[in-house]
């Protein structure tokens, strides 16, 4: 019997160590890089000449329906 004793302690032994492992994780820094947009100041840009520009507009489709409504009278 000791000597299964000792075959079933080596084997007991060899299984819990082999068994294990060791991992190691390195976590580096992220590097964040800015990013440039210039789509936001284009578009804040473009609605402001549209803004500007809307009297301009308007002032030109009344004058186009009063040339369309003169002209159609005089014929």
């Amino acid at each position: 019997m000791p000597i299964a004793r000792k075959i079933v302690a080596v084997a007991l032994f060899l299984t819990l160590f082999a068994c294990q492992s060791k991992h190691d994780i390195n976590v580096e820094p992220v590097e964040i890089k800015p990013i440039h947009i210039t789509i936001d100041v284009n578009v804040r840009i473009e609605k402001a000449l549209d803004d500007f520009f809307s009297d301009i507009d308007q002032e030109e489709k009344k004058i186009e329906t009063q040339k369309n409504i003169n002209g159609s009278n005089v014929e």
